[in-house]
């Protein structure tokens, strides 16, 4: 697996048939993992001003880009392109390698009812996988330290943090020394999903990168989003027009690229 950096960000090149052995040799490493699904907002934010939010990708196992966006800026820089995965296909394939090695499962977030009938339908689909504990999310911070504790007794293989979780993919990682050896993916959706509360975007809209579109519906002042996309297209141009970089042996010339290193 490879490791590139799109304006400085890291993402991973990961083929979908590769993805079962990259999360066995994940397992494999001592101490907390992390899988990140990258998003367009989450690189500008890594990049500018969320020092945190860099830092926790450049510390991530795994960096999976879900936005077209990413994809077409390492074609236009001339980088190796990665995988663009759909969240919730990518988490289906995660648990199913998980299954097939009677691995176990944490579920953290949404509320009671939600987190309920989302384990009893993970359960009913993965029949070899064990579900060893669940929280809702939205809790007190005064719960936080039972929280941590559940999931370091636990030992989970994977831990799927969903909403109600306000640090999202930081919440881990700033937590990263009090737990043993689990994974660690935050997808906000995937309890609700599971759940059947919330409607998964059609595949069909996915592969046409019109996702947004339904999140302006949800939301109209995600339209103004615009700005730190024109930004993006912005600091590609200047990338490709100032950066300098070299010709690797594969005839690629690469800006900002780098081989995964092992944590």
């Amino acid at each position: 697996m490879t490791r590139i950096e799109l304006l400085g960000v890291p993402v991973d090149v990961c083929r979908p048939e590769n993805l079962e052995e990259e999360i066995m040799k994940i397992l494999e490493k001592p101490g907390t993992k992390q899988i990140v699904f990258l998003t367009i907002w989450d690189l500008l934010k890594a990049r500018n001003k969320k020092k945190d939010l860099g830092d926790c990708l450049r510390n991530a196992d795994l960096i999976l880009p879900i936005s077209k966006s990413i994809l077409k800026g390492a074609r236009f820089l001339k980088l190796q392109v990665p995988v663009r995965y759909n969240p919730f296909t990518a988490v289906i394939q995660i648990l199913n390698a998980l299954d097939s090695h009677y691995k176990s499962l944490y579920m953290l977030g949404a509320r009671k009812k939600t987190l309920q009938k989302a384990e009893h339908n993970v359960h009913d689909t993965f029949r070899e996988l064990r579900i060893v504990g669940r929280y809702v999310g939205y809790f007190p911070k005064s719960a936080e330290e039972n929280v941590v504790q559940a999931i370091h007794k636990a030992s989970p293989s994977l831990v799927i943090v969903s909403d109600g979780i306000k640090e999202k993919n930081l919440w881990s990682y700033h937590r990263r020394d009090k737990f043993s050896s689990s994974i660690f993916l935050y997808y906000r959706d995937c309890l609700g999903i599971f759940a059947g509360r919330i409607r998964r975007v059609n595949e069909k809209t996915f592969d046409a990168g019109k996702e947004i579109w339904n999140e302006i519906g949800h939301s109209p002042l995600k339209i103004f989003l615009i700005f730190p996309y024109i930004w993006y297209k912005i600091l590609l141009i200047f990338t490709r027009l100032f950066k300098k970089g070299k010709k690797t042996e594969d005839g690629i010339y690469h800006v900002e690229s780098l081989e995964k290193k092992e944590s």
